[in-house]
């Protein structure tokens, strides 16, 4: 039996694809490139929003592995009840550690150090010059201490900080030191001066950085959400904002994309990217690198990585 494998990229462009699966170009166009019944293993396109990733999901009745290429898997979790039993849920944990990790160390730099002001000011010929905090001596929290944050913390580390505390769902230890519960967030949030969430969307992140969350941060502190925009609630967001009480840097909003007229666009003290963690040059290597390892062992029969769920268990 020859398996069926959808791919969001041409196949010729992936060197050393295993031999005895059957690949299929779909990359979120309308119609399908097969019969959706006959696909084994489905990569989701990358970027293209939930609605095209769970659209084959109802027709994909034989489907065995949906492998996305994120992190989170929010863009599929709708479309997973439309799924058999035994499908095995995949996410691309390590693909995007280090592009992720370097939009988070710019949005801080660039917050701390006014670049956005410095931008207006070349946009008008002004000489914006003043003193600006730095980096150093700062204490850092990241809140979703996992692959990502580590990396994140990878790349502080060269800057001199004060402190750099790390919080998870549970506690554990590492090599730098102890993380922390996520319970501990309401003694460690007044001491940090950059917040930096990289946690996972879920029912209990949701909403995470609310309006207590936001409150117990110190005055002149900067949050960073390079997560997901539902992890912060944006009305007491923009309520602290507006205050001149909190500065943010924010690669992702909510609402996602952020419309003309928004508030948050000319909030005063934020600096938004558009959702650009991922998608740098570095994504492509790592996810290839992802999908030949994770084929060959669907088809040697080997246990896959980085598998999130297994439907109807």
């Amino acid at each position: 039996m020859t398996y069926e494998v959808w791919l969001p990229f041409p196949p010729d462009e992936l060197d050393g694809l295993p031999e005895g699966l059957d690949y299929r170009y779909w990359n979120g166009e309308e119609d399908f490139p097969a019969d959706p019944a006959d696909c084994a293993f489905y990569v989701v396109p990358y970027m293209k929003g939930a609605d095209i990733s769970v659209r084959p999901l109802a027709a994909m009745t034989s489907v065995q592995v949906v492998q996305t290429l994120s992190a989170g898997i929010d863009h599929v979790q709708p479309g997973l009840e439309l799924l058999p039993d035994g499908v095995q849920l995949c996410n691309a944990r390590g693909v995007h550690d280090a592009s992720t990790a370097e939009l988070a160390l710019t949005l801080i730099l660039a917050s701390l150090r006014g670049i956005p002001d410095f931008v207006r000011g070349q946009d008008s010929e002004e000489w914006r010059s003043g003193f600006r905090p730095a980096l150093a001596d700062k204490s850092v929290l990241i809140v979703g201490y996992g692959a990502v944050g580590s990396a994140i913390e990878d790349r502080l580390a060269p800057f001199e900080l004060a402190r750099v505390a790390r919080v998870a769902r549970s506690a554990r230890e590492t090599a730098r030191g102890p993380v922390h519960p996520i319970s501990a967030l309401r003694e460690l949030l007044p001491e940090a001066d950059v917040v930096v969430l990289i946690t996972p969307l879920t029912e209990q992140t949701k909403g995470l950085a609310g309006a207590d969350f936001l409150a117990r941060m110190k005055d002149g502190a900067l949050l960073v959400n390079v997560a997901r925009g539902g992890v912060v609630d944006t009305k007491a967001l923009l309520a602290e904002l507006e205050s001149g009480r909190l500065r943010a840097a924010l690669d992702v909003t909510d609402p996602e994309p952020l419309p003309p007229g928004h508030p948050l666009w000319h909030a005063p003290n934020v600096l938004i990217s558009p959702h650009v963690g991922g998608p740098t040059s570095a994504f492509l290597p790592r996810a290839r690198r992802l999908l030949l390892d994770q084929l060959n062992r669907f088809v040697n029969r080997e246990p896959l990585r980085n598998v999130v769920l297994t439907t109807g268990s």
